[in-house]
């Protein structure tokens, strides 16, 4: 699947930019966000970035990034489970930032987790300046995903491993029926309802069907420089998790 098409696949009708659309929806749909994830998922979300987590900070990383930070609930648990590592959260969204660092101040980690918005294709950072670079849910928003694996590549250090958790159409025959009528039909409704925002969540599914999976996303992380590739499915593969390391 090329990356022509995943940048053809946007929010909402126009000529508008990818990551400006992007934007535009995540400020929209932030009041609702932490809901619609719970809801999307019945609340497995959570298991999925509890793994992703301990990933994460099996090396004892000092410095973290979580790039597509959102409301910030990864970057949370990172900090939580990482010992005194400090995490910086970067997002496109003001909407989504300004909800995730109230849930910082009220888990009272603003000491340890900054979050800013940024865009994924030119982070502010230094070369070599994290040990670990996390982002769950945010791949297939980037406006060129090469470009962003080549940006994560710069600012980790060598050595420093990448966690990436993305949405993926399940691989089980059986399963595959079922995904589509839940996520074609039941989350836009839900989506609308609870957010205001159908086309969001109409965009949700053609994001994910659109985005390299498993063996064709680790290609394109091995292509941007990484070493050591790799993917672990979860919930008959509705749901993985990449990781790899910088040489």
């Amino acid at each position: 699947m090329s990356e022509e098409k995943v940048e053809k696949i946007t929010p909402y009708a126009g000529d508008d930019a990818k990551h400006n659309q992007v934007r535009r929806m995540f400020d929209s749909i932030a009041p609702a966000y932490d809901t619609m994830n719970t809801l999307m998922t019945l609340g497995i979300d959570r298991r999925w970035r509890r793994k992703t987590v301990a990933e994460a900070v099996g090396g004892h990383p000092s410095r973290i990034l979580d790039i597509a930070t959102g409301t910030g609930d990864l970057a949370i648990a990172l900090a939580r489970a990482a010992g005194d590592a400090t995490v910086s959260g970067v997002d496109l969204s003001e909407g989504m930032i300004e909800v995730g660092r109230h849930k910082v101040a009220e888990a009272g980690l603003a000491d340890r987790i900054s979050l800013s918005v940024a865009d994924a294709l030119e982070l502010p950072f230094d070369n070599d300046s994290f040990d670990v670079i996390t982002v769950a849910f945010g791949v297939r928003n980037f406006e060129h995903l090469a470009e962003g694996y080549a940006e994560m590549l710069r600012v980790l250090r060598p050595g420093g491993r990448l966690c990436v958790l993305e949405l993926t159409p399940p691989s089980s025959a059986l399963v595959k029926p079922f995904y589509a009528a839940y996520t074609r039909g039941v989350i836009p409704l839900v989506g609308k309802i609870v957010s205001g925002d159908s086309d969001a969540y109409t965009y949700l599914p053609r994001s994910i069907a659109a985005v390299p999976a498993r063996a064709a996303m680790t290609a394109l992380i091995t292509g941007a420089g990484f070493s050591n590739a790799a993917y672990r499915p979860f919930t008959f593969g509705v749901c993985t998790l990449y990781t790899a390391t910088k040489p």
